[in-house]
């Protein structure tokens, strides 16, 4: 296709995003970016297809550039959590995009909004923050899609995580009355399905167009069918109180989800959110939408094939000057990711990695890693075995201390498979990203998929331990490695 139908896709680091981008690359669309951080688009397959442009929506200034010449806009921002004023962010960034659209000439811009019934009194903050954002995009009179979906299954996204968390972890659950609230669920293959049908539906521009699965179900009967698909037996002690504050606290200590993402979450289950309007099935008839328990289905099976394209919280970071840190939880597995950049080449970077371990000892905290080992061989584990084959070199299969080497790829990356006692299973994985020829980036990343609810307590309880070891390396790592060869030896 030729650039004039140029597409422009924001929030592409997000969950929906992620997975529209390289859709609409193997449709043959040209396809741009607006990112704010261009690097957290770093390992995505595709990122050399497209054209990025660096902006955000809060800044007018920057949306020109990443508008110009571009045919049709999908617009998959919005705020959930964080400080009371994200609604009025959400307007104020959705009017400035609409504007700069406007602007610029372009045709649509498309945007998936929330599930709700505008006239009930009962519907949450958060729904009420989506369906006013449309709003604001048609204030500019560009002509906007809007899709309507409620809940989203599939592997890594938020709605899925929360069932998939609570049903696999607690063979009881106490649940209020919000999980007796009809909802209608839909997969994300079908969802993405209406999203790139749009682009070719003409008589879709300036609709509100409601979409859902199969199923209507409630938040109960989800958590039973995902059992059912899991062959777990599970029992569900419904009560009258627990309101969506306690739910959200409760949800934040046996998930991932915080309770600031999970608190509007879980308001908007208050309300039924189902498909009232039939006109989807009119504009895309050839799109027929799976049941619940397919999309289940779909969901685990990308898991198990390791095939997971994008999670909810690639959105959601924190960071620290020099050394950013990121948390998530990818299909049951903690990820604490650390970056640090590195005044020297990327093959120095990977030396000073490769070095760690054995009788020269961990880069922070040795004494701590000593201690490990030695309360692992007192409960029948590998305990430390500080020994090596080389002091500078690591092959696939070797051991190192309490450590198995699953992956070197030379001066980029190794990987070590934890082979002590833990109720689970974790890796630590070091990387290294040339950043032109004296310069590289680090980063590190400990991943801990635990095992039952002894596993979830082993990581909470370790964590600021963990927080203060793996917060040191990368530096120590660093300055290693800004030694020049000649008097480090």
């Amino acid at each position: 296709m030729s650039d004039q139908n140029r597409i422009l896709v924001t929030g592409a680091t997000g969950y929906i995003g992620a997975r529209l981008v390289p859709r609409l690359l193997a449709a043959g669309y040209p396809v741009r970016l607006l990112v704010r951080d261009p690097t957290r688009l770093g390992g995505r397959a595709w990122v050399d297809q497209v054209e990025v442009c660096t902006g955000d929506v809060l800044k007018p200034q920057t949306l020109p550039a990443a508008l110009e010449n571009v045919a049709t806009a999908y617009y998959l921002i919005h705020s959930m959590g964080g400080s009371g004023d994200f609604h009025d962010r959400d307007l104020v960034a959705a009017r400035n995009f609409g504007a700069a659209a406007r602007t610029a000439g372009v045709g649509r811009i498309i945007y998936l909004s929330g599930l709700g019934d505008e006239t009930d009194e009962d519907l949450s903050e958060h729904l009420r923050s989506r369906q006013a954002t449309g709003a604001a995009l048609r204030e500019a009179g560009v002509p906007v899609t809007e899709f309507r979906a409620a809940v989203i299954v599939g592997a890594g996204s938020i709605s899925f995580e929360m069932v998939r968390d609570l049903t696999e972890r607690l063979p009881m659950m106490i649940v209020p009355k919000w999980a007796k609230t009809r909802i209608q669920p839909i997969g994300i293959a079908d969802l993405l399905a209406y999203l790139l049908a749009a682009l070719e539906t003409p008589e879709s521009a300036g609709r509100i167009i409601e979409i859902g699965g199969a199923d209507v179900l409630t938040y109960a009967d989800m958590m039973n069918q995902y059992a059912a698909e899991r062959r777990l037996r599970r029992w569900l002690i419904h009560v009258p109180v627990l309101t969506p504050r306690l739910s959200s606290y409760w949800v934040h200590w046996v998930t991932p989800v915080p309770s600031t993402i999970a608190r509007p979450l879980i308001e908007g289950l208050r309300s039924e959110v189902v498909v009232r309007d039939p006109s989807a099935r009119e504009l895309f008839p050839e799109i027929e939408p799976a049941d619940y328990r397919t999309a289940v289905r779909r969901a685990l099976a990308r898991i198990r094939e390791g095939d997971v394209e994008s999670i909810w919280s690639d959105a959601l970071s924190s960071s620290q000057a020099g050394n950013p840190a990121f948390f998530k939880l990818e299909q049951g597995m903690f990820i604490e990711r650390r970056e640090q950049a590195v005044n020297a080449p990327a093959a120095a970077v990977f030396r000073a990695v490769l070095a760690v371990g054995g009788k020269a000892g961990w880069p922070a905290f040795d004494w701590a890693w000593q201690v490990r080992g030695i309360l692992d061989r007192l409960v029948g584990g590998v305990g430390m075995r500080r020994f090596r084959r080389d002091p500078d070199e690591l092959r696939v299969g070797e051991a190192l201390d309490f450590w198995r080497v699953e992956a070197v790829e030379v001066n980029r990356l190794l990987r070590l498979r934890a082979e002590m006692k833990v109720p689970g299973r974790a890796w630590l994985q070091f990387e290294v990203e040339p950043q032109g020829t004296q310069r590289a980036r680090l980063i590190q990343t400990a991943y801990f998929a635990p095992r039952g609810l002894g596993g979830l307590l082993y990581w909470y309880l370790l964590y600021p331990i963990h927080g203060l070891i793996f917060g040191q390396m990368p530096r120590r790592l660093a300055a290693r490695a800004e030694v020049p060869p000649l008097l480090s030896e």
